[in-house]
């Protein structure tokens, strides 16, 4: 029987925010954190904190992502924690309101062939300032959770869901564990686990049991 576990991006599977680390190429990076910050916290819209973040973005060269994907860390842990998983016969999926321009490379990097996230729109080589297609909220990230384990025949009693912000509150709701990692207070409170150690792979013998 599969089992999944679904993993936020962001200050969860890596150790920085990426819209941060593009925010700083375009020397916006304290206006954005900000607006991260409050929303992590969940006390503006994500959807409406993604709008006015990436319309900062504008200009940017999209070389960026290249720059970004060799910049980002993984958080300790991950790739033990996620080889774990793998052994253990469990799916691994990334579920991200960041953007899919990098999350593809890191899910790649972890063998994990299941991911949603943001696109970002670019025309003629540059950052629009916009996103496109639908936006990764909330709702959205709990919606894939539930389409992920639908197509894997696993019950959501059998998932576990990862995070740290306001906006994975509803996918760890839905799913049969929802574990928090250095998690904003609203989210530490809300989890089932809150793990605030050192490596993520603490996580392992907690999901298997």
């Amino acid at each position: 029987m599969t089992r999944l576990c679904v993993m936020d991006v962001d200050s969860t599977l890596i150790t920085a925010e990426v819209i941060e680390l593009i925010a700083e190429r375009a020397g916006t990076r304290e206006e954005v954190a900000a607006v991260t910050e409050s929303a992590m916290r969940g006390e503006i819209d994500f959807s409406e904190s993604l709008r006015q973040r990436v319309a900062t973005l504008a200009g940017v060269p999209d070389t960026v992502f290249a720059d970004v994907i060799a910049e980002v860390e993984f958080t300790p842990g991950v790739p033990e924690l996620v080889d774990g998983l793998h052994a253990a016969g469990w799916e691994v999926a990334l579920v991200s309101g960041g953007f899919v321009e990098v999350v593809a490379t890191l899910a790649e990097r972890l063998g994990i062939t299941r991911f949603r996230a943001n696109s970002l729109e670019v025309a003629d080589g540059v950052l629009t300032g916009r996103t496109q297609g639908p936006v990764i909220d909330r709702a959205a990230k709990e919606a894939a959770l539930r389409e992920f384990a639908a197509e894997l025949a696993c019950p959501l009693e059998d998932t576990v869901a990862i995070g740290d912000g306001a906006n994975d509150l509803a996918m760890m709701s839905a799913s049969g564990l929802g574990i928090a990692w250095h998690a904003k207070p609203i989210v530490q409170a809300q989890a089932d686990v809150a793990i605030n150690g050192a490596r993520l792979d603490e996580a392992l013998p907690i999901i298997l049991g």
